[in-house]
This record gives structure tokens, C-alpha cells and sequence, in this order.
């Protein structure tokens, strides 16, 4: 198939895998440095909940009683202004936890976060969160490099939302979404739609088409049939238009 008309055609959803809750835990990165006794409460206390695309999995302004990691789907933070602007924060696609900030200052959720295709999440408790807080070292250590990560992460978005072009905040967004330790789940090959890259990056569906196809051009990614892979990471996390 001639590569224009690949490019013109919208990418499909990717099916939920079937991965299971006990999979995910044990692939996150703070689960190994748990003892067995933290590892079993763990695999004990937390619940699988399910959402669908388009849904909110948590909203501004509500109470949190659970972190949260991404079993299969893809998340968005994000908020809206009184005026209808929206500001998004961060994409989350498998392996990906986030609310340890809200927790840890126990205030109320100051985003919403929304479903951006069918998404399984793992739930794990306040109480056992806080408890893990109590007794894991390697836990507390995983949580501040995360939060660093993700205040590294949130610096550049502001960035490349005021100062750089549609091409660059694809670039950048796609970038930012192959991180080992805020994104386990992902490699170099992201199963992610153009309508979801806009969403992220704050972009039309047709800029992110135009967007990939410069991106592709110049070597930094490959455009696959439900997907894109990763060709230079680096590149894609400095490129500037």
C-alpha cells in the first residue's frame, strides 16, 4: 500500500491484551525491592477497575483513596478552563502510575484524568500505599526518583507548549512517552493512534498526520499499521522545528 494512503487512514485502537493484575505488579519497577510479606499484601490489596474510552477514570476536585498504575490503555491528565481551554499534563500508557503526589500531600485531585481508548487500571488502596510508605525503603526511593521524573517530564511540556511548533510537540510528546521508569510498559514501538498523539499534544488529528509523515522523513520514527516505532529517541526529545 502506496505510504499516503497508509498515512490517510486512522490508525485502529489496539485490543486489550489480557495481561493480567499479578503481571503487572510484578513488572513494575517498585515491586522487586519489596519484601515477601510487602509483595503479598500488595498482590492481597489491589483491585483491577475497568473504564471506557472516552470515560473519566477520576475527576478534578475528588477525593483519592487509591494509586493508581495502567494494567492496558492509555490515560490522559488533563484539565479545562472556565473559558473551554484545555491544558493537557501528561499521557499514561501501560505500566504507568500516577496520584502519588495527592496522596502524599492528602489533598484533592487538582486534574482529571480521562480514558483516551478502553483502559484496565490497578487500584491499589490508601491504606496499603501508606503502609508500604512505613516500612519499604526501596519503595520511598522509587517514589522520589518518580516524582523527579515527572517534574522533568511536566517542565518540558510547558516548554514545548509555548515555545515550539505542532511538528516539535508531536516530536516531544512521543518522546516523552518512552521512559523506563514513569512508562515500564512501553518500549520503542508505541501502540498509539494519530487522534491519541493530538489529543496528547494539543494538536488536530491532520497536524499530527503532517507531524509524523516530516518526522518520518527526517528519520526519527517509522510509521507501522496501528503504531509507531521509535528510530531516535534523542532526536525526537530535542527536536525543534
Amino acid at each position: 500500500m502506496p505510504r499516503a494512503a497508509l498515512m490517510s487512514i486512522p490508525q485502529p485502537v489496539p485490543p486489550l491484551q489480557n495481561t493480567s493484575l499479578l503481571q503487572i505488579l510484578h513488572a513494575a519497577p517498585w515491586f522487586p525491592g519489596l519484601d515477601a510479606q510487602q509483595q503479598a499484601r500488595v498482590e492481597a490489596d489491589v483491585s483491577e477497575r475497568f473504564v471506557t474510552g472516552g470515560a473519566f477514570v477520576a475527576r478534578r476536585g475528588s477525593t483519592i483513596e487509591h494509586w493508581m498504575g495502567v494494567i492496558e490503555g492509555l490515560l490522559k491528565m488533563s484539565n479545562t478552563s472556565a473559558q473551554g481551554k484545555l491544558a493537557t499534563f501528561a499521557g499514561m500508557p501501560d505500566g504507568a502510575w500516577f496520584g502519588e503526589g495527592t496522596l502524599l500531600k492528602n489533598e484533592t485531585r487538582k486534574y482529571d484524568v480521562i480514558a483516551l481508548r478502553d483502559t484496565r487500571i490497578a487500584c491499589m488502596p490508601r491504606a496499603t500505599f501508606e503502609w508500604l510508605l512505613g516500612r519499604s525503603i526501596s519503595f520511598n526511593r522509587f517514589l522520589l526518583d518518580h516524582l523527579n521524573e515527572r517534574l522533568g517530564q511536566f517542565i518540558a511540556m510547558v516548554e514545548y507548549d509555548r515555545l515550539l511548533d505542532p511538528d516539535a510537540r508531536v516530536a516531544r510528546c512521543l518522546g516523552s512517552m518512552v521512559h523506563p521508569l514513569l512508562y515500564p510498559g512501553n518500549g520503542s514501538s508505541l501502540r498509539i493512534g494519530q487522534e491519541e498523539i493530538g489529543n496528547l499534544a494539543g494538536v488536530s488529528r491532520q497536524r499530527v498526520n503532517q507531524a509524523l509523515q516530516r518526522l518520518e522523513t527526517e528519520g526519527l520514527l517509522a510509521i507501522d499499521y496501528g503504531g509507531i516505532r521509535i528510530v531516535d529517541l534523542e532526536g525526537l526529545r530535542n527536536f525543534d522545528a
